[in-house]
């Protein structure tokens, strides 16, 4: 790795100083540039790199923070091979395997190549001013406050009625754990791709959840009213009435960073529990790991 660089993404507010601290002292040692962009460079003191430049010419990229920072750095070098490596700064931090802790060792396994990649899909939205891209999902709303949205839906340019409900949530598989899963939307498991259709608290037309294969293309479009659309809680966008609003999948767009899919998908477990999965008291047991399953310790549920 060495004379490469390596592009911080950081989360906007929460403390990420020791964990650049750690990158920057590795990364010399190693020869490896670390770079961030200008906004991100002036508050944690390594080298600035332009906006327009950063995803073309990095060759990792490090997100310190929760799960936005990760879906924000996904963004950023979509449709390249940069590998993306999140280390959790955040909350819960579904995407991410690393924590501050373990960074140096998870530094240690990438210079060695002792790795894996992950790739991860995202939803295209095509129909405004250019093509957007999300990674968890796109939800659909009207711009009033309180009024519904009447969105009429097309699948392969094939009219299938429409939702009127208080938003609408396209999701990838990643993301369906996300807005789409407290609307009442199914889990899809990362190994398919398939695209999910939610509508929140429906009023009329189609009122359950759809399941779509990932070459399926999604039209949808408000007749009478504005629609406003929220790209990974992240970016927004408003279209006029009678836009054609336009979602596709596109395979593996980025590259995620993984030394150990078990571990992560247990974690990923634990922390589905903690937002309702209907687990019972002994099989949350068995997610903790061995050497802490002293049952005497452990508190009654």
């Amino acid at each position: 790795m060495k004379n490469h660089v390596l592009g911080l993404v950081v989360h906007p507010r929460n403390d990420v100083s020791a964990s650049v601290s750690t990158v920057v002292k590795l990364a010399s040692e190693h020869g490896i540039r670390v770079v961030a962009r200008p906004a991100d460079a002036a508050r944690i003191g390594v080298e600035p790199m332009p906006d327009d430049e950063f995803a073309d010419r990095v060759d990792f990229v490090f997100s310190l923070g929760g799960d936005g920072t990760m879906l924000g750095a996904m963004r950023l070098v979509a449709g390249r091979p940069t590998p993306v490596l999140g280390v959790n700064h955040g909350n819960i931090g579904f995407l991410i395997e690393v924590t501050p802790d373990g960074l140096s060792e998870a530094l240690d396994r990438l210079i060695a190549g002792d790795f894996s990649l992950e790739p991860h899909s995202c939803l295209e939205l095509t129909g405004h001013d250019g093509p957007a891209l999300a990674f968890n999902d796109v939800v659909l709303t009207a711009t009033t406050p309180w009024a519904a949205v009447s969105l009429d839906l097309e699948i392969n340019k094939i009219r299938h009625g429409y939702f009127r409900s208080d938003a609408v949530v396209v999701c990838t598989p990643t993301g369906s754990t996300a807005y789409n899963y407290a609307a009442g939307g199914p889990i899809i498991s990362p190994s398919a791709p398939l695209i999910g259709l939610t509508p929140v608290a429906p009023m009329s037309g189609i009122t359950r959840p759809i399941v779509l294969g990932g070459d399926e293309t999604v039209m949808l479009r408000a007749p009478s009213h504005e629609t406003r659309l929220s790209l990974d809680g992240a970016v927004t966008l408003t279209v006029p009435e009678g836009t054609d609003m336009v979602l596709r999948m596109r395979p593996h767009a980025v590259n995620v960073v993984r030394f150990d899919s078990d571990t992560h998908g247990t974690r990923t477990r634990i922390k589905l529990s903690l937002l309702d999965l209907p687990l019972r008291p002994d099989q949350l047991i068995e997610l903790v790991p061995e050497h802490l399953r002293d049952r005497g310790r452990l508190p009654r549920f």
